[in-house]
């Protein structure tokens, strides 16, 4: 072997010697770091500084904290403020909720029994938290709401609408009242017109008040003129020009309550219901019964049974969450019979017997050549109640087809009331006050909401102060 061979093969040797020394001394240094009462060299503490990486949890932002409140879990999801500026459409309707505290305090009440329900499920799909005061201004949080055009509901479903979305009508169901059914068939629809206007809420709201044609024809018409097409450009109906600055002006007086003098008792941020399935009929009050549950609560919470029995609709109830188990055990061990009522179902007239109900109905089989004005003038009611009887949308009947009518003679109504009145119940006239709703005058008068309801039929959903009711109650 050559001298300069072996002068290369030493010196590599010595190379990967030092190496290795190096390694072992990094490795005891590091050790002696990692003891905390060995003290350190300054060498060390060199090295040590030099090969330390930052903690990947200096780099972390802190997560917010969860509101305890859905008022302010609300407020933390809103996304349709940006850009809005001052507006007199807004402003208008904003000082419109400020003057009038009291709609907005007693839909707050109604509304917390389902607010945080429909708070997470916007916040499952990523949609504006704003939608969750929708139902404010489409029925005052009140399940119950009927309009004119025969929309049900919190989200106030008309019935083509609502079986577009499978929204099932009977005469002891119907989904346009259900609490969960119809909150995801709204997400739905909102959903469906937020992408059909090409991610704009605000036509979206629009449509869901107007129509989507409506809104469409007022977009091709202001394109064809040269014209902006954003929501606020269109030349849409009166009510619907008032709908989305509603929403808008709310959700401002939400976001800063005191400022409007408006003052929003707190909601937990809870889940205030849970589902319990059921696989067999029952009543309402019976379940209500066997799990300490307030009747009118639990009927609030599952609106949809329309008879307060469990007849054509989902197989499943919603009950308050602290009753949940107790109903859950409850339900385990009681007998079918049980859990149903004695008493027959309720008719659709307070008061009246089934004689009654059966000399107030009649029927008619359509014949070929029919039309509905024909139909309604010759058995002396207004085509808008065959309408309204039917469920009819149009004026199209099918041969065969059978109408339902009843009499709506002054002398039938007399003749219910006679009927009520010989049910020992007496009649009194309530003046409403200032921050009265349907649900705080049944209360105070220990009757049911449906009953005030149809005992005063031409009021609506929004009390005004100095109105009169018509209230029957025990002796």
């Amino acid at each position: 072997m050559s001298s300069s061979i072996r002068k290369s093969i030493n010196s590599d040797a010595l190379t990967r010697l030092a190496q290795a020394i190096a390694v072992a001394v990094s490795a005891t240094l590091a050790g002696c770091q990692s003891t905390s009462h060995v003290p350190q060299t300054d060498a060390a503490h060199t090295l040590s500084t030099r090969a330390k990486q930052k903690p990947i949890w200096l780099n972390e932002k802190p997560s917010p904290l969860a509101a305890q409140d859905v008022w302010e879990r609300m407020r933390q999801g809103f996304q349709l403020q940006d850009g809005l500026g001052v507006n007199p459409r807004i402003e208008q309707q904003r000082l419109w909720f400020a003057s009038n505290p009291s709609f907005l305090q007693g839909a707050s009440e109604r509304g917390s029994l389902y607010i945080h329900y429909i708070v997470e499920r916007l916040e499952e799909r990523n949609m504006p938290l704003e939608l969750a005061l929708l139902p404010v201004i489409e029925s005052a949080y009140n399940p119950m709401a009927y309009s004119r055009s025969d929309a049900v509901g919190l989200w106030q479903f008309i019935p083509s609408t609502g079986r577009y979305f499978n929204l099932r009508q009977t005469r002891f169901y119907d989904g346009r009242r259900d609490i969960t059914a119809s909150t995801i068939a709204a997400m739905d629809y909102l959903t469906r017109l937020h992408d059909m206007f090409n991610g704009d809420w605000l036509l979206a709201l629009a449509a869901y008040n107007a129509g989507e044609g409506t809104v469409s024809r007022a977009i091709e018409r202001n394109e064809k003129l040269g014209l902006p097409t954003d929501y606020w450009n269109l030349p849409l109906p009166a009510e619907t020009q008032a709908y989305v600055p509603k929403l808008l002006a709310l959700s401002q007086v939400v976001l800063s309550p005191e400022a409007y003098g408006v003052n929003l008792n707190p909601i937990a941020n809870r889940p205030y219901f849970e589902v319990v399935e059921i696989n067999q009929r029952m009543d309402l009050s019976k379940v209500a019964e066997v799990a300490n549950i307030d009747e009118d609560e639990l009927f609030q919470l599952n609106p949809a049974f329309k008879q307060r029995t469990t007849i054509d609709g989902p197989q499943h109830l919603l009950v308050p969450t602290s009753k949940a188990q107790l109903l859950t055990a409850s339900l385990s061990t009681m007998k079918p019979e049980e859990l149903i009522s004695k008493r027959s179902l309720k008719p659709v007239f307070e008061g009246a017997d089934d004689s009654e109900l059966a000399k107030l109905k009649r029927s008619y089989r359509v014949k070929r050549g029919d039309n509905l004005t024909q139909i309604a003038k010759a058995n002396k009611v207004d085509v808008k109640d065959l309408q309204h009887w039917n469920k009819l949308t149009g004026k199209e009947l099918k041969v065969g087809q059978t109408l339902v009518m009843r009499d709506t003679s002054k002398r039938s109504g007399t003749r219910i009331n006679t009927v009520v009145a010989a049910n020992n119940k007496k009649q009194t006239q309530y003046k409403v006050k200032q921050g009265d709703s349907l649900y705080i005058v049944a209360k105070r008068f220990n009757v049911e909401m449906q009953h005030l309801k149809r005992w005063n039929p031409r009021v609506g959903q929004a009390l005004k102060p100095g109105q009169m009711l018509t209230v029957y109650s025990p002796h």
